[in-house]
């Protein structure tokens, strides 16, 4: 296997940039998930990455070798894409084969490496079947497949799951993440979908038109989100926003109007902010509490029932709509009036610039369980 390092990559379409100077380090062996709105780049990223397309400046190394001129053949690279793409007149084996057929592997090699990438996949009973013989979730393990057999230094893949059914996708996601426990190969994956990123990923990158804006484990991202964007980005349901005014700064903690009159002490490093300065509170749902002293109130829209749990979407005014997260077994109606409390310790504030300002170490840990709502 091979680590990939990207060092200031850039590409341009004619004159539009859509990559503005890239620098990442894979590690060998590491599971990379590339997230981000549609258009920010993460399929181009992957395309230069395969050679698929040109890369317009600074260098990509695979296993320590730059290959922005190798042809993608040469860069020891096999990708799954979004379709199958399997030949519909070959069987599951010949597909699988193909390949090592066109590089004139011995037959004995051919037969070895297809049943034990089967065997992997757990479609060992597939392989005399056509394609048309099989469900979507068994094709794309098929095309998988083609691609172990190559015995590449790094997989890629390209939104492999899009095409499949929810249920299917649980269960192919299921197979990739034991498939890298299995081979330990370097992965770089990409995905619009949030779930897949945060359950597969070592570590994910989050791409923002052609930009990284930061790098890290699915937790730190989920706790500790750099910027405005990230924190909106990554978790689901979203989380919450609120625009306040710094009302004072302390030691360690940074004190914030809110809507309404109420006031919150966030704790976290005030690093230069002033009084008066525009900041944004962020707060995530599993974080307010229904409260009947709660700092704000406002009407209940709707209620998503979600079986062990259910979301209250809540009208705080001036086109403020909060998402509270209470247990399965709470009762709450659309039109009702309700009081919501913050948990100060989970509070992010950002600021005009988008910036997170940093927490205090502190204070209750982001990956303990909330057990008081005291603001």
């Amino acid at each position: 296997m091979a680590d990939v390092v990207l060092k200031n990559v850039q590409k341009s379409f004619g004159r539009a940039k859509v990559i503005h100077g890239v620098d990442l380090d894979i590690r060998d062996g590491e599971f990379v998930v590339f997230v981000g709105p549609s258009g920010c780049g993460k399929s181009t990223l992957l395309r230069l990455i395969a050679g698929l397309e040109d890369i317009t400046g600074g260098d990509l190394f695979i296993g320590g070798e730059r290959v922005n001129d190798l042809a993608p053949a040469k860069r020891g690279i096999a990708m799954v894409f979004q379709s199958y793409a399997l030949y519909p007149h070959m069987n599951v084996y010949d597909n699988m084969a193909f390949g090592l057929e066109l590089a004139k592997s011995s037959k004995t090699e051919i037969d070895a490496k297809v049943r034990e990438a089967a065997r992997l996949l757990q479609i060992e009973a597939l392989l005399d079947r056509k394609p048309r013989q099989l469900s979507g979730g068994q094709r794309q393990r098929v095309a998988i497949g083609r691609a172990i057999v190559r015995d590449p230094k790094v997989f890629l893949f390209d939104e492999p799951l899009s095409n499949l059914d929810a249920a299917l996708r649980v269960q192919t996601r299921i197979e990739i993440a034991k498939l890298h426990n299995d081979t330990r190969a370097t992965m770089i994956y990409v995905t619009h979908d949030q779930v897949e990123a945060m359950t597969l990923a070592d570590r994910i990158v989050v791409l923002n038109a052609g930009r990284i804006e930061q790098v890290g484990t699915p937790l730190e991202l989920y706790h500790h989100p750099a910027n405005l964007f990230v924190a909106g980005f990554i978790g689901s349901p979203q989380m919450n926003f609120i625009e306040c005014q710094v009302a004072g700064v302390g030691p360690g903690e940074v004190l914030v109007s809110l809507p309404g009159g109420g006031t919150l002490s966030v704790p976290v490093q005030p690093d230069g902010v002033e009084a008066g300065e525009p900041v944004t509170l962020g707060i995530r749902p599993d974080h307010v509490r229904i409260s009947p002293e709660g700092t704000l109130s406002g009407r209940v829209e709707l209620v998503e029932e979600l079986g062990e749990n259910h979301l209250l979407y809540v009208d705080a005014g001036q086109g403020r709509r909060l998402t509270v997260r209470e247990p399965g077994d709470a009762r709450h109606e659309a039109g009702s009036t309700v009081s919501v409390d913050l948990a100060r310790a989970f509070c992010h504030l950002f600021r005009g610039t988008g910036e997170a300002l940093r927490p205090r170490t502190d204070v209750t840990s982001p990956t303990s369980p909330v057990t008081s709502s005291a603001a």
